[in-house]
């Protein structure tokens, strides 16, 4: 594996996802208010552990993926937060990473998701203006329009809904932001 890149803010820190993040994931996902959003069925242990998975995959196969969250000072999962490339049925091709969020219900109300947003944008836009990556002059982000407390995240984070789509029988918004030149 190479170097694995970790990221900090005020009160978080953010690395890649390990094995033992698994049990808190998959909590995370059975949880009711975490999937309202995300079709509505909690996740069962077979679902996290594919998206545990995924998100290693991603890191080996795209060179960037999803950081496990953590509070400063801890080593509990928390969230996750990162870049995707999802290849889905129904919605148009991004062509650029796509950012993702979601937290534990503890976390939610305390202003984590923005700053950890934040946090892995500042990341990707550093990636642009260096030239290491120019997929990350802009991302994206696919949002259901009822999920009041992502959108807030997204806005304060620079991003602004470009158009509309399905997913899985879904409306989703459809979001980007730009890289600063």
């Amino acid at each position: 594996m190479e170097h694995e890149i970790v990221l900090y803010s005020e009160r978080l820190l953010m690395r890649r996802p390990r094995l033992s993040d698994f049990d808190r994931l998959a909590a995370m996902w059975a949880h009711p208010s975490v999937v309202t959003h995300f079709g509505g069925k909690p996740f069962d242990r077979e679902d996290s552990w594919n998206r545990l998975l995924r998100y290693v995959g991603h890191w080996e196969l795209m060179g960037y993926g999803m950081w496990t969250v953590t509070r400063l000072g801890e080593d509990l999962h928390m969230g996750d937060v990162g870049f995707l490339h999802g290849e889905r049925m129904g919605v148009p091709a991004f062509g650029n990473p796509e950012a993702a969020w979601s937290f534990h219900p503890e976390a939610h109300g305390q202003g984590y998701g923005s700053e950890a947003v934040a946090c892995v944008l500042e990341w990707a836009d550093q990636q642009a203006a260096s030239g290491a990556d120019p997929r990350f002059a802009r991302t994206v982000a696919m949002i259901n329009p009822a999920n009041a407390a992502s959108i807030v995240v997204a806005r304060r984070c620079g991003f602004s809904i470009f158009g509309e789509s399905r997913y899985h029988d879904h409306l989703v918004g459809l979001w980007e932001r730009h890289a600063p030149a």
